[in-house]
């Protein structure tokens, strides 16, 4: 299979320009999943070039028509990928589903423990067909004591360390993005990509598992280790003793806010330089970065006082200007016009699948990296419902007749 990319534009940055092969053209990927874990490993595989087959009950994925926080979740975790429906609790939607995944080099699956068993889809039944096979499982817990409670990204941020570092103490607070569900899909993509390559050289495939608490204790690994090598326990974020004497938010001129630092003697010097803060530079308690972290609890109220009388804007272009780190607050939605993200084409445009929006094009982000010097880009935007399941059951030997009964039965959609 050779995926014709699409044009790039200055606005959209939607796709390569050449023709050039994806990395996983020629794959197929069927995918049993929804919310946002299982999603973001077939998105993953789909933007690096596989054909991406999302297998959704007749009814549709049910993010399709989440509200608030939920409503962003289909038309971001879904672009190029193709749509079947199928009721795996009847005969006929069940026979459909294993010609599929009798087809896929990878199944991608993320429902309670015990569902893919129940339907014969899981990898002891797919194996024997198929060995050279990939099921990719993602899960709340890896097998072990915890492996039947039902996990959310919240239940683990909460029980694995994550809640406590990001809230102030005895306020915990989830992170604000389904950084475990999003990580966990990721990491089921590369164990998706490694067995794959180990299925090159072995000619067998193998079951590869994601879970969300293993990966949230992976993100909080490093406060685990501050404890192991220092004894004392981590503080949350808020309160922590950080290893920089300036590495703060600023509220500044006019209400505005900016993240400023100074992370090295040498930048410290240059900001010191910068602000005309010869005091502050000659200061003999405040030589080293260490001698700094030591008198923070008074260096900090002096810079935020003298720091006050800018704007975030003319702090933006001092910091800019000498090479130091800072960052205005944004919100997300403000991230559309981001300038570095529409120069450098971070941005694609999609079609709204769903909702009231349905057919407006808007723009997505982009998975954060590039291969031979480009970005993988949008070939298709996210599917409506059953939108291929005609075609994809024609590949598989129906006739138009038998997908029109299949489909008056509910069978499929």
């Amino acid at each position: 299979m050779t995926c014709t990319p699409i044009a790039p534009t200055a606005a959209s940055g939607a796709a390569q320009a050449d023709r050039r092969p994806l990395p996983l053209d020629g794959l197929r990927v069927v995918e049993f999943t929804h919310m946002v874990m299982g999603p973001t490993c077939g998105m993953v595989l789909a933007d690096l070039g596989a054909e991406v087959i999302k297998v959704e009950p007749v009814d549709g994925d049910r993010t399709r028509h989440l509200l608030g926080s939920g409503a962003g979740f289909f038309s971001m975790f879904n672009r190029n990928k193709k749509s079947i429906a199928l009721d795996l609790r009847s005969p006929e939607g069940l026979e459909v589903a294993h010609k599929l995944a009798a087809s896929a080099d990878v199944v991608v699956q993320n429902f309670k423990p015990g569902v893919m068993a129940k339907y014969r889809l899981d990898y002891a039944a797919l194996s024997p067909r198929n060995p050279r096979l990939i099921l990719v499982n993602h899960s709340g817990f890896l097998p072990g004591p915890y492996e039947h409670r039902t996990a959310l990204d919240e239940v683990v941020q909460m029980m694995g360390g994550l809640a406590y570092m990001t809230g102030r103490p005895g306020d915990p607070l989830r992170a604000g993005a389904s950084v475990n569900d999003i990580m966990g899909g990721m990491f089921g993509a590369l164990g998706a990509i490694a067995a794959l390559m180990q299925r090159g050289i072995t000619g067998r495939g193998q079951e590869v598992d994601s879970a969300l608490f293993e990966n949230n204790v992976f993100l909080v690994g490093q406060h685990m280790l501050q404890y192991a090598v220092t004894g004392q326990p981590a503080a949350p974020m808020p309160e922590r003793i950080s290893s920089w004497a300036l590495y703060d938010v600023f509220s500044v001129k006019d209400g505005e806010q900016i993240f400023l630092a100074a992370v090295s003697d040498a930048q410290w010097l240059a900001f010191c330089d910068a602000l005309g803060f010869a005091d502050l530079k000659a200061d003999p308690q405040l030589l080293s970065n260490n001698d700094r972290v030591r008198a923070r609890a008074r260096l900090l109220p002096e810079l935020r006082q003298r720091l006050a009388e800018y704007s975030a804007g003319e702090l933006a272009a001092i910091f800019e200007q000498r090479g130091l780190p800072f960052a205005p607050i944004a919100r997300p939605e403000q991230l559309f016009d981001d300038p570095h993200l529409n120069a450098t084409g971070g941005l694609a445009d999609i079609t709204l699948p769903d909702g009231e929006r349905a057919g407006q094009t808007v723009r997505t982000a982009l998975l954060p990296l590039r291969m031979a010097g480009q970005r993988l880009g949008v070939r298709s935007p996210p599917p409506v419902l059953g939108q291929h399941t005609a075609a994809l059951m024609a590949e598989l030997g129906y006739t138009p007749e038998q997908v029109q009964a299949l489909q008056g039965k509910q069978a499929v959609a």
